[in-house]
């Protein structure tokens, strides 16, 4: 039986935090031997909140890098850049002509970024957001998107697409399921809800072991647990948060000591720094060798961009057949 088909995509922001791998990379990766994934460097993404382009090229090639070192296999996965692929901007083009801008304003995904960026005038291409998203799915047909709980209104406006044009023109779209991350999000390091580079509360994938050693000093623990002896509350502490993720058998042990006093954050902070920094060594390792070796990163989003251009111009031989626009 032939696999189920996913889409993952993520815009290129250069290197990339623990926060990415927990929230996305991880499932990505368990998912490729799974699925038969494509993934997608959403460069046009990108000028929806920021119109200053002279770093993706090289913010690209970063993140790859991290896609590489982390796990995930261009071989089972190709990776492209969504602008080397004319037909996703074709494809939006048709899809935007399926949906309301009264639908689009009430996606509740698009509301938290204009609260939380402080947006007074919402741009046609970021209103548009999510039907280039769903251009960018369903181009491949992909059956199942992985997705954090944020983005769940996004995949259902995609679902809503296929379904409209398919009862308009005839059926050539799936419509996809969102597949939800187990741990959708890590706590960045000042405490607040999710990790973010522009904030500086992240752990990169590249960091060394001095850089982690002191990030970690300055985590944010339990406010109530001022000395060692003093009893806390690991559920309030993100580095708790973090063992839970990286240093997973000795939980339990961490959670009584901490609880009765017997543990201090000096030591807490320092046994989970130990652990991620084990998580980190082999990727960073990875990292060296193709930093020197960027001509092999750039074949490699060459080669995925084949592929992928091949499945796009048969689906949008589809689509001009149902359209009868071909």
């Amino acid at each position: 039986m032939a696999k189920k088909r996913i889409l993952s995509g993520m815009r290129p922001t250069g290197k990339l935090h623990i926060g990415h791998y927990v929230g996305a990379l991880e499932n990505w990766i368990k998912l490729q031997n799974e699925y038969d994934s494509y993934h997608l460097i959403a460069d046009y993404h990108v000028l929806t909140t920021d119109l200053l382009t002279d770093e993706i090229n090289s913010n690209t090639l970063e993140m790859v890098i991290d896609w590489l070192c982390a796990g995930l296999d261009p071989n089972k996965s190709p990776f492209f850049r969504q602008s080397q692929i004319k037909e996703h901007t074709e494809l939006f083009l048709i899809f935007s002509m399926l949906i309301t801008k009264a639908r689009l304003e009430r996606n509740p995904t698009l509301k938290e970024q204009v609260r939380d960026l402080n947006i007074d005038n919402i741009i046609y291409g970021h209103l548009g957001y999510p039907v280039l998203q769903a251009a960018d799915i369903l181009l491949y047909k992909g059956e199942a998107v992985p997705v954090g709980e944020d983005q769940v209104p996004h995949v259902e406006i995609t679902r809503e697409i296929a379904r409209r044009f398919n009862n308009q023109y005839g059926e050539v779209f799936p419509e996809p399921d969102a597949l939800l991350t187990n741990f959708a999000r890590l706590p960045g390091l000042d405490g607040d809800a999710k990790m973010s580079k522009s904030i500086g509360n992240t752990i990169l994938l590249s960091d060394d072991k001095e850089t982690v050693n002191q990030k970690l000093r300055k985590a944010v623990t339990d406010p109530q647990k001022v000395r060692k002896n003093d009893s806390g509350r690991p559920e309030v502490c993100l580095v708790f948060t973090y063992h839970k993720k990286f240093n997973s058998t000795e939980v339990a042990e961490i959670e009584l000591g901490c609880k009765s006093g017997s543990l201090g954050c000096v030591d807490c902070k320092n046994k989970c720094t130990s652990k991620i920094n084990e998580f980190l060594s082999p990727i960073i390792e990875k990292r060296n060798f193709y930093e020197n070796n960027l001509e092999k990163v750039k074949n490699i989003l060459f080669e995925g961009e084949k592929k992928a251009k091949q499945v796009a111009i048969d689906t949008m031989n589809e689509v001009h057949d149902k359209m009868k626009m071909g």
